[in-house]
């Protein structure tokens, strides 16, 4: 029996969707703390694809469109490959926090690149909105002291490894965003890609280092509201998008480098100085201003 939704109730699923990719940072670097960080990512996304099995079915191939079924889950599997090492190789859990700002650059490359991918119209203002998204990065990164590329620089060589995997995922999932727009003809194929994303990071884990995984009740708890917070989130965004209000989802959705930080600082209990949260809050606005740039203007030939 198919549950029909009014508009109000799918934007609030929606913006519950928000809520929840907010938590992520913080439940994954707390989940590779107990279990390492390609072990505790593998069993997070196999978690992930249990819950995403249970809210929306087992993936129907036949249903997929071919090229959205080979680009979507190579850029999928490859985006949340990086995410999730990159707050795992952390090497503190307030750097863990830093490289997840540093994935929020993905909203202004997702504007970009559909200036040049699919021909999307922007006004002036996505040039500072762009600055202005960089800047608030370089702040994040450097530290207290606010904007300096050397301080920046040096925090990025102290760990080239997380921050390229960092900015690395904020361009693929960029891409992601706008090829799949193409490809998907409305179809959401979340849960395969999780599974995916699971079986490669099993390989990895196979091929490791790392220890053999050792299970906790507090660990086994966490790993769950990870697993299923991620789930639940992709799930119920996709209700929200579909039947909710676009515009306040697409408008609170920018907002979720604050709540993210809020989260993760709280949970894994770190002390963020306010040049940080300056620089979030950069972020924040020149995504924003991006997403006004192009608000209202179809692409070419669209």
């Amino acid at each position: 029996m198919q549950i029909s939704l009014g508009r109000n109730t799918a934007t609030i699923l929606g913006l519950l969707a928000i809520l929840l990719w907010g938590t992520v940072v913080g439940l994954i670097r707390s989940v590779s703390e107990s279990f390492g960080a390609i072990g505790g990512a593998a069993l997070i996304y196999t978690v992930g694809s249990v819950f995403l099995v249970c809210l929306l079915g087992f993936p129907k191939l036949r249903s997929f469109p071919r090229r959205y079924l080979v680009v979507g889950s190579l850029l999928f599997v490859a985006y949340e490959i990086c995410l999730s090492l990159s707050l795992g190789f952390a090497l503190d859990r307030g750097q863990a926090i830093e490289l997840g700002i540093v994935n929020y650059l993905w909203p202004c490359l997702t504007v970009v690149l559909a200036i040049v991918i699919n021909g999307q119209r922007a006004n002036a203002w996505v040039v500072p909105g762009i600055l202005l998204s960089v800047c608030g990065i370089v702040w994040v990164v450097g530290g207290s002291g606010g904007l300096s590329w050397e301080r920046t620089l040096a925090n990025v060589s102290s760990n080239p490894l997380s921050y390229g995997l960092a900015f690395s995922g904020a361009i693929i999932w960029a891409v992601y965003c706008n090829v799949t727009k193409r490809y998907a003809d409305g179809k959401n194929g979340v849960a395969l890609f999780f599974m995916l994303t699971a079986a490669a990071l099993w390989i990895k884990y196979c091929f490791s280092a790392e220890p053999a995984l050792a299970f906790t009740g507090s660990a086994t708890f966490e790993l769950c509201v990870t697993g299923g917070a991620m789930a639940a989130g992709y799930a119920l965004w996709n209700v929200g998008i579909l039947k909710g209000n676009l515009t306040l989802l697409a408008t609170a959705s920018y907002f979720t480098p604050v709540l993210s930080t809020f989260f993760a600082a709280v949970w894994l209990s770190t002390r963020l100085t306010p040049p940080f949260w300056q620089g979030v809050a950069m972020v924040t606005a020149g995504s924003l201003l991006c997403w006004a740039a192009t608000r209202g203007k179809p692409a070419r030939g669209g």
